[in-house]
C-alpha cells in the first residue's frame, strides 16, 4: 500500500470542523497521484502519451469523519486491472491505526485527443503493485437517475471547478452535491457515478430526490443528461 500522513486542516472542514466529503475525497485523489508520480506513471509520463486516468465511479463507506487537527494517513493500493477498468481502493485511517473511511474506484484509461477510453496495456499498468480487495460490500457501478425529484437553480462551470485536465474535479462535483444535503443528514456512506466531463461554461442542472434514507443529486446538463450523480446515505 502506497501512503502518506497529514493533519486536518481548517480549510478542509465544515462549521463543526469535521472533514467534508469533498475533502475526503480530494485526499483520495492526491493519494493516487502521489503514488502515480513516485512509480514514474504520472502527468510528466501520461500527457505525451496522450492518456489520462478519468474516474468512472466511486464507492465510499464512512465509519468517522476526523475533526480539525487530528493526524491521518492516507493509503491506496491497485486492486484489479482488466482491458477496459483499474480497480483501486482508499483507505483513511487515524494515527492509531483505526480505519475512518475506506473506497472503492474504478478508473478508465482515455485517450486525451479522442476523449475515448483505451486499452489498459501493460505499459501503463506496470509499477502498481497489486493486493486484495479490501472487504467491502460491492455497490453497483451504475446508480439509477430517480424518476421524481426537485428541480433546483442550474449554475454555470467557472474556472475554479477545473483541473489539470480542463474538466470538473472529481472532488468538485461531491462538493456540489454535498450542499443539497439536508440538515442533519449524516452520511453513512455515498457512491458517485461519472458519466461525461463538464467544461468551463458548462451549466448545472441539478435534480434532488430526498428519501428517508438516501439523498441523490443528478449533476445534469440541459437535456437533462448526467456529467454525474451522487448517492448518499443517512448513518
Amino acid at each position: 500500500m502506497y501512503s502518506f500522513t497529514s493533519k486536518i486542516r481548517f480549510s478542509e472542514t465544515d462549521p463543526d470542523r469535521t472533514l467534508t466529503l469533498a475533502s475526503l475525497i480530494n485526499y483520495f485523489q492526491d493519494c493516487s497521484t502521489f503514488q502515480s508520480e513516485a512509480i514514474g506513471r504520472g502527468f510528466d509520463y501520461l500527457e505525451p502519451r496522450h492518456r489520462v486516468w478519468m474516474l468512472s465511479s466511486w464507492q465510499v463507506l464512512i465509519h468517522r469523519l476526523p475533526k480539525l487537527g487530528e493526524s491521518v494517513q492516507i493509503g491506496t493500493w491497485a486492486n484489479d486491472f482488466s482491458s477496459l477498468f483499474g480497480g483501486r481502493n482508499f483507505l483513511l485511517q487515524d494515527e492509531n491505526g483505526e480505519v475512518l473511511a475506506v473506497a472503492n474506484s474504478i478508473w478508465i484509461l482515455a485517450d486525451t485527443q479522442t476523449g475515448r477510453p483505451v486499452k489498459i496495456t501493460e505499459e501503463f499498468a506496470e509499477g502498481y503493485e497489486m493486493d486484495a480487495p479490501y472487504p467491502m460490500e460491492q455497490a453497483p457501478r451504475k446508480i439509477p437517475v430517480p424518476k421524481e425529484f426537485s428541480t433546483e437553480l442550474p449554475f454555470p462551470i467557472n474556472q475554479s471547478h477545473l483541473d489539470y485536465n480542463q474538466h470538473v474535479n472529481n472532488g468538485q462535483y461531491i462538493r456540489m452535491a454535498e450542499a443539497y444535503l439536508p440538515a442533519g443528514f449524516a452520511v453513512s456512506r455515498f457512491r458517485a457515478e461519472y458519466r461525461k466531463a463538464a467544461l468551463l461554461g458548462n451549466i448545472i442542472h441539478p435534480f434532488v430526490t430526498i428519501t428517508d434514507d438516501t439523498c441523490t443529486v443528478v449533476l445534469a446538463d440541459e437535456t437533462h443528461t448526467p456529467y454525474a450523480t451522487v448517492q448518499f446515505f443517512r448513518r
